[in-house]
């Protein structure tokens, strides 16, 4: 009786210093300060979807300068990743709100309750309330650990990308260019408006062959830049929170099946 006694002091007051400690680190994993790794990751990230965002606009509004209407598609194409770039821009601004929303959920929340929670099992003995405080204990770990370990994950395969995604948009802006350039020079002259009209002909002509090819690559290069930023600012953070909840899963099912025994 006195051991068991010794046992729920021991319990209640390592609780009482984790729930302590937690409240501390609240306001310290809460602050820009403690996420600047990760934040200046998000921030960069986001530098680079909105210059693949401003090019990919020009590069639409120079292609429908040309001649005719055979880069049309292309630059219909063009405009429309703009509003997939902002899908992933939204996505690069939540986790930047949430990296530190998380961390004071759940140091001064879910850590907390759950210290509580082991307080009212080592004093009488409610296996159902030490189950929910494991369980939320490390929901809190998991969810404060998710965005840094996404962002990790992600700038893994963004720095395989990064000469590409660079590339890519050097590409659109000297094909922005070299269309503006032709389209300015393809003016007919004042000077014989049957001369002006055959010569804006021929140059259209060599700008759609010219160009064309450029301006479908252009395309090809931004679908590709684009599916990565949608993997590494969409699917990876919901796939490490899947992989976190998984593991968690695992192991308090490993952990209550040995305690139950």
């Amino acid at each position: 009786m006195e051991q068991a006694h010794k046992k729920m002091i021991v319990q209640v007051t390592a609780a009482v210093l984790v729930l302590l400690l937690s409240l501390l680190a609240a306001s310290k994993a809460a602050s820009p300060e403690f996420h600047q790794g990760t934040l200046a990751a998000l921030d960069e990230k986001r530098a680079t979807v909105m210059e693949l965002t401003a090019a990919s606009t020009a590069a639409s509004a120079a292609i429908t300068l040309l001649p005719g209407d055979t880069a049309t598609p292309i630059a219909d194409k063009l405009a429309d990743l703009s509003g997939y770039f902002l899908l992933v821009l939204c996505a690069i601004y939540l986790e930047k709100y949430l990296v530190t929303i998380t961390g004071c959920a759940a140091f001064q929340i879910l850590i907390p309750l759950a210290c509580m929670l082991w307080i009212v099992y080592a004093v009488f003995r409610r296996d159902a309330c030490r189950r929910a405080a494991v369980k939320l204990l490390a929901f809190g770990l998991a969810i404060f650990l998710v965005i840094p370990a996404s962002v990790g994950v992600s700038n893994l395969i963004e720095n395989t990308y990064a000469a590409s995604i660079q590339s890519t948009i050097d590409s659109a802006k000297k094909s922005t260019d070299l269309i503006e350039e032709d389209s300015a020079a393809q003016e007919p002259e004042d000077s014989g408006l049957l001369s002006g009209l055959l010569s804006q002909a021929g140059k259209a002509k060599d700008a759609i062959t010219g160009v064309g090819e450029k301006v479908e690559q252009v395309l090809n290069n931004f679908i590709e830049a684009l599916a990565v930023m949608l993997v590494t600012s969409c699917v990876i953070p919901i796939l490490v929170l899947l992989f976190f909840l998984w593991i968690t899963k695992l192991l308090l099912g490993a952990d209550l099946s040995r305690r139950e025994r």
